[in-house]
């Protein structure tokens, strides 16, 4: 069974009016399959090309924004893993892959290239997700499972938990909570709370409640510590926010015209105390 360990399996065909987004991190990894070209890439936030991989790739977590190029999404498809829950998957400490687009073939080997020849050939959208089903539980027969304790550790801090009650609920020490979450998630406990507090902040945003009512129902100690935050994580502040869609909040699309600015006007990277 993938459901304890895959939030979605996904497919998306359609050419964006956009060139370029940034893509927010939201402390997950994701398996992302190009079938338009045989192609992944990562551009620095000026618009320079930083990275490029073959068509197949696990993408680690991330902890700050990064930009692709829309042209790699006119048709792909992917798996988004469950927090924490990867690891089975990847044959190497997630660590390894933070902030990074790793070719399958790294991972997988033959297999790897052989994912995305097999998803060239399903003749249906339905038909390429259950390919990507199909390679998932073979590597799944063969691998160790995931860390429990790591699973309902993230699913405790999404939640709002702190991590000191986290490790407390779990029995686990400070020290011993981060080495199993580097290992199965690839950061710390408490930049994948801040992480899932942003997120949560993203849910929220677009109600009826302002900025500093945001503040403070999550947990922020005044509106100007939720701007650093939002600015951290999105490359935005909080009002110049605009998300592809409300489907989409993590994807903002960007003119890159304009890739030396952010959309509040600054020069530059988005905010200096972007985490690593």
């Amino acid at each position: 069974m993938l459901a304890p360990l895959v939030e979605s399996l996904w497919t998306y065909e359609g050419q964006l009016a956009h060139g370029f987004e940034r893509v927010l991190p939201s402390g997950r990894m994701q398996l992302l399959v190009n079938l338009h070209e045989d192609v992944l890439r990562d551009h620095g936030l000026d618009g320079r090309l930083a990275h490029k991989t073959r068509g197949v790739a696990i993408q680690g977590a991330h902890t700050a924004p990064r930009v692709v190029d829309t042209a790699g999404q006119r048709a792909i498809c992917g798996v988004s893993f469950a927090p924490g829950s990867a690891s089975p998957f990847l044959g190497m400490p997630a660590l390894e892959l933070t902030g990074k687009v790793v070719d399958l073939h790294e991972l997988w080997g033959r297999d790897g290239v052989l994912l995305r020849e097999r998803l060239l050939q399903a003749p249906t959208a339905v038909a390429r997700l259950d390919v990507l089903e199909a390679a998932l539980l073979e590597r799944g027969r063969t691998s160790k499972p995931r860390d429990e304790a790591v699973a309902v550790a993230c699913s405790l801090l999404m939640g709002g938990a702190s991590v000191r009650a986290v490790g407390a609920r779990l029995g686990l020490s400070p020290r011993r909570l981060i080495e199993r979450f580097q290992v199965h998630v690839g950061i710390k406990p408490k930049l994948f709370a801040r992480i899932a507090r942003f997120q949560r902040v993203l849910e929220s945003a677009g109600g009826e409640m302002t900025w500093a009512t945001l503040a403070v129902e999550h947990g922020f100690s005044d509106q100007a510590h939720l701007v650093r935050e939002f600015r951290a994580f999105s490359g935005a502040t909080p009002v110049a926010y605009r998300p592809r869609s409300d489907e989409a909040p993590n994807h903002v699309p960007l003119d890159e015209r304009n890739f030396l600015q952010d959309e509040a006007g600054c020069p530059g990277a988005p905010c200096a105390n972007v985490p690593r």
